[in-house]
């Protein structure tokens, strides 16, 4: 989709913005709006950025097996700014980082993961996992020629806070996990999670995989 991340204007809004003012969404209507959402989206990310509990420590088991982290975002730099700023005094700063705008299109296009790749050194897609709680983040990883690993509780997908994650029923819980999966599954994630904490076992189990000569395919394809 050759598209900058920002000139992506869904159907239900295009249909608010006739309605409201009698005429389509042009490309000028889009910029304007889009340079009033970033100093304001960059204002409140310090109210809601917080790290999912276990992640620092997974991410520092990846580290400690030799394995670098790279991020692709739909965040564009000035937002990225006060994420990263906020990161770094808890520990975590991403070895490359590639935003939306850094380059001429966005997810679900590989762009941003091959700036990824060259930026850390990386040769065979085939080495690399990408991690995503959003189905065009799956698709980005598919594209690149990587292994997906969807996050169905603890990202997009299921759109809640922890906090009202946990004050759902078991039987809730288990009702929206699946819904959430089922989406990931369908955009093509080879595995599904919860949560970043639980990835070191898929590492294991794609470390074996590796081992046998396997890649990764669209599992649509296989």
């Amino acid at each position: 989709m050759g598209v900058h991340c920002h000139r992506l204007v869904l159907h239900g809004e295009a249909a608010q913005w006739q309605a409201r003012h009698g005429q389509p969404m042009g490309d000028a209507d889009v910029d304007r709006l889009y340079e009033v959402f970033t100093p304001l989206n960059a204002a409140v990310v310090p109210d809601f950025a917080d790290f999912i509990p276990g992640v620092l420590q997974t991410i520092a088991a990846i580290r400690g097996r030799g394995l670098k982290v790279g991020s692709t975002t739909g965040y564009n730099r000035p937002i990225m700014e006060v994420v990263t700023a906020i990161a770094a005094r808890a520990g975590f700063v991403p070895d490359s980082l590639v935003c939306a705008g850094d380059l001429a299109t966005g997810r679900p296009t590989p762009l941003m993961m091959w700036r990824s790749f060259a930026n850390l050194g990386i040769c065979c897609p085939w080495t690399v996992v990408k991690v995503d709680d959003t189905e065009v983040g799956i698709e980005e990883g598919l594209n690149a020629g990587s292994w997906t690993v969807g996050v169905s509780v603890s990202g997009n997908a299921m759109g809640l806070t922890l906090a009202e994650w946990q004050a759902l029923s078991p039987a809730a819980q288990a009702e929206r996990r699946a819904a959430a999966s089922a989406k990931l599954r369908d955009a093509g994630a080879h595995y599904v999670i919860d949560s970043v904490a639980d990835l070191l076992p898929v590492l294991d189990a794609l470390s074996q995989r590796l081992a046998r000569g396997e890649r990764p395919v669209q599992p649509w394809r296989a």
